[in-house]
């Protein structure tokens, strides 16, 4: 292989590279900023500020072991608790996000704090899917693990 060639392909490579870890960063801080927004919506008491990370086939499984499918009827959900709890928080706090090698799927897990609440907390796992080129939440589960 000709030498300018040789360095063409490395160029090429490294030039690859960097662009997808500069995506990589891009994706895994997309979902943080999504993440503290949705904190800061649940703090307020603004259901489609929380749900407009969810995809319409959306699930959570929350810590009382209750799974709900569908945005529409997580939204519910959250309206009535919102309506009879006018002091409930929760903040999710993310320890690692992982973006998946194909860009499309990403995996959060963390640790979630309640206030007035059930539970004092917990762990939680979530899956995001971009889709048409924004980080959506496909499922969230959340474990509860310390008591009132």
């Amino acid at each position: 292989m000709p030498p300018f060639l040789k360095l063409a392909l490395i160029t090429f490579t490294t030039l690859s590279l960097a662009l997808q870890q500069n995506q990589y960063a891009a994706d895994v801080a997309t979902i943080k900023k999504a993440r503290s927004t949705s904190n800061a919506a649940i703090a307020r008491h603004d259901i489609n500020g929380v749900a407009q990370y969810w995809l319409p086939d959306f699930t959570q499984t929350i810590g009382r072991e209750i799974t709900t499918v569908g945005k529409d009827s997580i939204i519910a959900g959250w309206k009535n608790l919102f309506k009879i709890n006018k002091t409930v928080t929760y903040i999710r706090t993310p320890a690692e996000i992982t973006v998946g090698d194909n860009g499309v799927m990403a995996w959060e897990t963390g640790t979630w704090v309640a206030k007035n609440s059930y539970s004092k907390g917990g762990k939680y796992s979530a899956m995001w899917r971009k889709n048409n080129g924004e980080w959506k939440l496909q499922t969230e589960l959340f474990v509860s693990l310390y008591k009132l």
